[in-house]
């Protein structure tokens, strides 16, 4: 089926592409919050780190010392990708997705067991999880399919189909790991649609289709399905009945091999108090399973406490509303939709992570974007803060010259030309 959007063209534009649109300098606001992040992640993580030091073969400084390179590789994408115009992504969408739809394929059958899941695979000594490249994909296809189906007044219904199919597909690639992944995606295209312009009437049709396969989904796991030899069904429904517990509360209920990541995780929360106990005097690292990766949030409350806490939540907060301000800034519907699905996934990665560790959400492996250990994790959230960062430097603002705008235009694939909907 194929894909095209009606472009309003802009009288004047030129025949052909005559040079590069002006550039500026990249978004400095971005910038400092990745950095505020960078030097939360490396505070904490040494914090957290309590029990890799104990068998640590580069000392004490180790885990830190290894989170400090990936990071640091993770700042080399970022220059890099900062500096490419954003319209040089869009031939590599198709190709990424894809890529990532057979690494996850590939790990469903022959990944590493990790937590009882089969979720990574090594390449060259690298672990690699596709779920985090699945996530990144999902964001990069729907911006690519609905700049493709902008009609005016919103979009094409073929475009929300395609949307919605591809995160249903990728989405099922996800569900043996869990319910996290799934509603993190279907949250992300959700976002996506209402930036995108969606008529109210097609967004409630998928928020319905998501909510009947949520519903399977959940009956699979009362129902105890699942015969593969890696079965996490029967976690899954332990999860989801300690979540929706009897009503005692949590401080009352016995501590067990079951739950004593989360109880642990309040026990730090607890600890921590409004201004925490300073980084490095953390009670609950030594015993927290996976602190430094699905559980670090808690230490942040810990070390800094509810202040530290709040600051951490609101500076994934001013990146999505930084993201806000430069797409509804853009004269192209293509890359306003772009930064704001970089945007989108990194803060609700965010969020679903502080939820799980707070309570809000049951128990789910989820990683703190930039901050928790993990190399995938950091290239993935390092890629999409490039592309954000390359948007801010090179999309053309709808407040420029006209012949800078029709430079943009005709520098932009044809069916990639609409103007943006949500322009101020």
């Amino acid at each position: 089926m194929e894909l095209s959007a009606t472009t309003p063209q802009i009288e004047g534009a030129a025949p052909a592409v005559t040079g590069e649109t002006t550039e500026s300098k990249s978004d400095k606001y971005i910038w400092g919050i990745y950095i505020f992040l960078c030097i939360v992640s490396i505070i904490e993580l040494y914090s957290a780190s309590s029990r890799e030091v104990a068998s640590a073969r580069m000392g004490v400084y180790g885990p830190v010392v290894r989170h400090i390179f990936m990071i640091a590789a993770g700042c080399g994408i970022i220059l890099l990708l900062q500096r490419v115009h954003y319209r040089k992504f869009i031939p590599l969408i198709p190709t990424f997705a894809l890529l990532s739809v057979v690494m996850m394929i590939y790990v469903m059958f022959f990944g590493e067991v990790v937590n009882g899941a089969r979720r990574s695979f090594s390449l060259c000594g690298v672990t690699i999880q596709p779920s985090e490249f699945l996530k990144l994909s999902a964001a990069l296809v729907i911006a690519w399919i609905m700049s493709r189906t902008q009609i005016k007044g919103g979009v094409k219904r073929i475009g929300v189909i395609w949307s919605a199919i591809i995160v249903m597909a990728f989405s099922g690639l996800l569900i043996k790991q869990g319910m996290t992944n799934t509603i993190l995606l279907m949250s992300i295209s959700l976002s996506m649609m209402v930036i995108g312009g969606v008529e109210w009437k097609k967004f409630f049709c998928v928020l319905f289709v998501y909510g009947v396969c949520c519903g399977i989904f959940v009956l699979i796991i009362k129902s105890g399905g699942g015969d593969d030899d890696v079965d996490r069904s029967s976690t899954w429904k332990e999860r989801v009945e300690r979540f929706i517990g009897n009503g005692e509360p949590k401080y009352k209920q016995e501590l067990n091999a079951k739950n004593r990541q989360e109880m642990y995780s309040y026990m730090a929360q607890a600890n921590g108090g409004v201004f925490g106990v300073f980084p490095g005097n953390s009670r609950e690292t030594a015993r927290l399973p996976l602190a430094f990766s699905d559980f670090i949030y808690s230490i942040i409350i810990e070390d800094t406490g509810l202040v530290g806490g709040l600051f951490v939540l609101a500076a994934y907060l001013l990146l999505l509303g930084r993201a806000s301000a430069i797409s509804a800034k853009c004269s192209r519907v293509f890359p306003a939709l772009l930064v704001m699905g970089m945007a989108v996934m990194i803060a609700f990665q965010a969020l679903f992570h502080m939820a799980i560790v707070t309570g809000f959400f049951p128990v789910s492996g989820q990683p703190l974007p930039l901050i928790s250990k993990g190399g995938t994790s950091i290239l993935i959230t390092s890629i999409a803060l490039g592309i954000m960062l390359s948007v801010s430097r090179h999309a053309v603002r709808n407040d420029k010259k006209r012949n800078e705008i029709n430079e943009e235009i005709n520098a932009l694939p044809e069916e990639l030309r609409a103007a943006n909907p949500t322009q101020l």
